[in-house]
C-alpha cells in the first residue's frame, strides 16, 4: 500500500474468515456442493472479498483467522494481499467479534467488521459507512434478507452487540436493533444484501459478483 492516500487512514476494516477445510467450512452448502466443494468455495469467497476490500483503499485492512492464522491458505493471503493477521478468540461468532471490534475501538478507530458470504459488497458500501459514522450516526448496518446482517461499522463500543444472540437465526438483525435502542444510539441502516449461507443461495445473481 505505499504511496496510496487512503481515504479513512484512521479506521479499520475487518474481515472475518475460517480456513477453508472440508466438512468445517460452509457446512450448510454440504449437501449441494459436498464437503470440499463447500470449502473450495468458500476460499473464492474469502479471496473475492479480500480482493475487494484491498483494492478500495479506503483504511488498513485486518484478517481475522480461525481457528488461527496458521493455515496455509492464510499464509498466502498474507504473501497476496496487504493486510494484517488476527487470530479470532471467543467461544461463539459474538465473542469473536466483540474481541476483533474492541481490539480497535479502544483506540478510537472507526471499526467496520464483515464476513466473506456476501461478494455483493462493494467499495461504495464500505464508503457510504465510514462516511454515515463520521456524521452523527454511532453505528452502521447492512441487513441480510434472511434475518442476519453482512456489515456492522462501529464508533464505540458495547458487548451488549455482541452477547446473548442466537447466530445463524432470523432474529440476529431485529435482537441486534432492539440492543441499538437500549443503549439510544443512533443507528443508520444500508441497503438490504443476500448472502451465500444455503444452497437455494447458489444462484446466478450471486455468484456472478465471484467472477468480476
Amino acid at each position: 500500500m505505499k504511496n496510496v492516500i487512503m481515504k479513512f487512514p484512521d479506521a479499520r476494516l475487518i474481515v472475518f474468515a475460517k480456513a477453508p477445510v472440508a466438512g468445517k467450512a460452509k457446512t450448510r452448502l454440504i449437501p449441494a456442493l459436498g464437503e470440499a466443494g463447500a470449502a473450495a468455495l468458500h476460499a473464492r469467497l474469502v479471496t473475492h472479498t479480500l480482493t475487494t476490500v484491498t483494492q478500495a483503499a479506503l483504511c488498513p485492512v485486518q484478517l481475522w483467522c480461525a481457528p488461527d492464522t496458521s493455515h496455509s491458505f492464510f499464509e498466502e493471503c498474507q504473501k497476496n494481499f496487504p493486510l494484517t493477521m488476527h487470530s479470532q478468540h471467543g467461544n461463539d461468532l459474538g465473542e469473536r467479534m466483540a474481541h476483533a471490534m474492541h481490539h480497535n475501538l479502544q483506540h478510537d478507530h472507526h471499526t467496520l467488521i464483515i464476513g466473506t458470504d456476501c461478494p455483493a459488497l462493494c467499495r461504495a458500501d464500505f464508503e457510504q459507512a465510514f462516511t454515515l459514522l463520521k456524521e452523527d450516526n454511532d453505528i452502521v448496518m447492512a441487513p441480510a434478507n434472511d434475518g442476519g446482517y453482512v456489515l456492522m461499522a462501529l464508533k464505540q463500543f458495547s458487548p451488549q452487540l455482541f452477547s446473548d444472540i442466537e447466530w445463524g437465526t432470523e432474529t440476529v438483525f431485529s435482537t441486534t436493533q432492539q440492543r441499538i435502542t437500549a443503549l439510544q444510539w443512533q443507528l443508520e441502516t444500508l441497503k438490504t444484501f443476500r448472502d451465500i449461507d444455503r444452497p437455494e443461495d447458489l444462484n446466478d445473481d450471486n455468484l456472478r459478483h465471484l467472477n468480476h
